[in-house]
């Protein structure tokens, strides 16, 4: 990369994308001009603009579960399906009452904490978002409750008020094990001091299984229907994201599905040279086939995205993890590139040693404001001045420099994007988060697999019923594996 950038003075101009607020340098990768024109070509080949065409048009591109793709139908206020206006609509008074305090609960008295109990796309989207739009908040307590380990819900629980406590359950079955254990171990805490006609001032659902919900104690007033077009990865645009409204309004939420909205239409309608998530998909693809990268790192320079990764690590990950391709055959490449990242200044202080001195190549995401939100120029500046040193580093090196030994050379030429947003706001953050969903949408189509099933979660889940009933029933009958078997045995001591 240093030759390339000595010998084309036009470079870091020509190999850059301004869309709305947002500008992709990409000029720091391994690639020259023929490069970008094969992998543009690549995605001609595979036929992408059709594959895109048919993801927005409803087609059942889900083939294994025989579903459509319509998560972008939740944001395009232009053309939207009435039941999803519906649901908005609910959302919008829902949320509003709760904020406003005319929301009661059993006692009389308005709320103040908002829990959301769910895991996966029922967490990890929502939690992500509230966090990242902190600033934004309201005087509402947002929490999330996931992991199916005790210490965490009792942690959550412990220092509220089941007077002023709204629990908003997130599952599409309400069969999930882990959710479905948080909300019962939560009922019944509640119960402790209120009674069961208590629940629906307390209690309210995002599920398709209304039976099911509505025999949990909750009224069906206060139950937000979900879509089996709608996978739970890309969910947080739905009533998913009902916390988001309680934490930072309805009309704050409504421009994050603006932005995710136009991110949408600069996907669909702009040529692939000029496409920010299809160069971002390319490149990606670029490093994990030809030089077998297996991961790439993530750096957002802002602390209010300290949970992205983890929301892209499900998103990329769980999609594109596949070893079987479109027609039922074992790939024969590699897909699904390992993602992984944390905030920066933080990360410089931890793992960038070995990016800019390991022997693994990892391209990297940069990804920094222009401006605060708080106002401090002088940390600003130096953010920015730290993400811009540090891709300039890891492209340069000590390259044409005299060091005085080699414990202190940097060989340079790790590759990375930069991708410079105006400010973070509510729309920015939305076309954000459209972006990576349509760059792993790109990569599913050039790896031919289907990125929009999830058939690898589902061995686990159906072992640990069997492992389950070993614990608790003291009965190892069904289990085979020595390994397992050995690991129950020391439960008994």
């Amino acid at each position: 990369m240093q030759d390339l950038f000595a010998n084309d003075s036009e470079r870091a101009g020509r190999m850059t994308i301004q869309w709305a607020d947002f500008f992709l340098d990409y000029s720091k990768n391994r690639v020259n001009t023929e490069t970008m024109s094969l992998l543009y070509e690549l995605a001609e080949e595979v036929k992408l603009q059709e594959a895109m065409t048919a993801q927005f048009t409803g087609e059942p591109i889900n083939q294994t579960e025989g579903r459509s793709v319509g998560h972008t139908n939740l944001r395009d206020f232009d053309s939207m399906k009435p039941e999803v206006a519906e649901i908005l609509q609910k959302m919008k008074a829902f949320s509003t009452a709760v904020i406003d305090g005319s929301w009661k609960g059993f006692t009389g008295k308005s709320i103040k904490t908002v829990v959301n109990i769910g895991i996966g796309g029922s967490d990890l989207g929502p939690n992500m978002v509230c966090e990242a739009l902190r600033y934004y908040k309201n005087h509402l307590d947002v929490r999330f409750v996931s992991n199916v380990d005790g210490d965490h819900v009792m942690e959550t629980l412990k220092d509220l008020d089941r007077e002023t406590t709204l629990f908003i359950i997130v599952s599409k079955s309400f069969t999930t094990q882990e959710t479905l254990s948080n909300a019962n171990t939560i009922r019944s805490w509640f119960l402790e001091r209120a009674e069961e006609e208590n629940i629906e001032k307390h209690f309210a659902a995002v599920s398709t299984n209304l039976e099911a919900v509505e025999a949990f104690g909750i009224s069906s007033e206060n139950i937000f229907p979900m879509w089996d077009w709608v996978g739970g990865r890309f969910s947080l645009w739905s009533a998913v994201g009902i916390s988001i409204a309680c934490s930072v309004g309805y009309d704050k939420f409504e421009e994050l599905l603006r932005g995710a909205h136009s991110m949408d239409q600069h996907f669909r309608n702009t040529p692939f040279e000029q496409n920010i998530p299809v160069t971002l998909a390319l490149l990606s693809i670029w490093y994990n086939n030809f030089f077998k990268t297996e991961s790439e790192c993530v750096v957002p320079y802002s602390q209010y995205l300290h949970k992205l990764v983890a929301y892209l690590q499900q998103g990329l990950m769980e999609s594109n993890g596949k070893r079987t391709d479109r027609n039922g055959e074992p790939v024969t490449y590699d897909t699904g590139t390992i993602i992984w990242g944390s905030t920066g200044t933080n990360a410089q202080h931890a793992f960038f040693q070995l990016l800019h001195q390991g022997t693994k190549l990892i391209p990297t995401d940069f990804i920094v404001f222009a401006e605060s939100l708080h106002g401090k120029t002088d940390h600003q500046n130096k953010l920015l001045a730290n993400c811009f040193a540090q891709t300039e580093a890891l492209m340069m090196g000590t390259y044409g420099s005299e060091v005085e030994n080699n414990f202190k050379v940097f060989g340079g030429n790790r590759p990375t994007n930069t991708l410079l947003i105006k400010k973070l706001t509510p729309h920015s953050l939305g076309a954000l988060i459209a972006m990576y969903e349509h760059k792993l949408f790109v990569q599913g189509v050039v790896w031919n697999i289907y990125s929009f099933d999830q058939w690898g979660v589902e061995l686990g889940k159906k072992l640990a019923k069997d492992t389950l009933r070993a614990i608790s029933e003291k009965d190892v009958t069904g289990i085979k594996n020595k390994s397992t078997l050995g690991l129950l045995g020391k439960l008994k001591g």
